[in-house]
């Protein structure tokens, strides 16, 4: 028996409301409901309702950079999202199978976000906010691919441990 996912692709928009002095931000503030509302509306727009679905969720646990968007299965999560970036997000990432550079989630984002924990950085005042890398990149939606399933040692251990894992049940 093989999973089988029930949306080609899924689009999880974070709009948790948190009060405007929560330290942890809040992605509904940020614009939340209508970044997830512009993302059905384009799905609709090009027939691709029922085949793909964008989704509320309530806490993609990285607030303090919102509005916070993920594609799945691909992974590819952006942070600081604004109204004017869903198009640009749609037409790579959805559409094609790319990404849009100047939103992208990176291991530097992540990191960003441990400092802001830490009290080592700032939250971004502006929504929007822009690490150094991020403000490095083009500033265009020209698609860039992805390997979007890297070949996987079929030799490795840890994978002939996880297949006999899974063929047990």
């Amino acid at each position: 028996m093989e999973p089988q996912a029930k949306y080609s692709k899924h689009i999880m928009v974070c709009v948790r409301e948190r009060d405007a002095n929560s330290p942890k931000g809040s992605c509904g503030r940020c614009g939340g409901d209508q970044i997830r509302k512009r993302f059905a509306d384009l799905l609709k727009e090009h027939g691709l309702k029922g085949e793909m679905r964008a989704s509320k969720t309530e806490c993609l646990d990285a607030c303090e950079l919102g509005a916070v968007v993920v594609i799945y299965p691909d992974d590819l999560w952006y942070t600081g999202v604004q109204l004017d970036d869903v198009d640009k997000i749609f037409a790579a990432s959805v559409l094609q199978d790319g990404f849009y550079a100047p939103r992208l989630a990176t291991a530097e984002t992540w990191k960003y976000l441990d400092d802001i924990r830490a009290g080592k950085a700032e939250k971004p005042l502006n929504p929007a906010f822009e690490t150094q890398t991020q403000r490095d990149r083009p500033n265009d939606y020209s698609v860039r691919k992805y390997d979007k399933y890297p070949a996987k040692d079929k030799s490795s251990k840890k994978n002939k441990k996880d297949k006999k894992k899974y063929d047990s049940y």
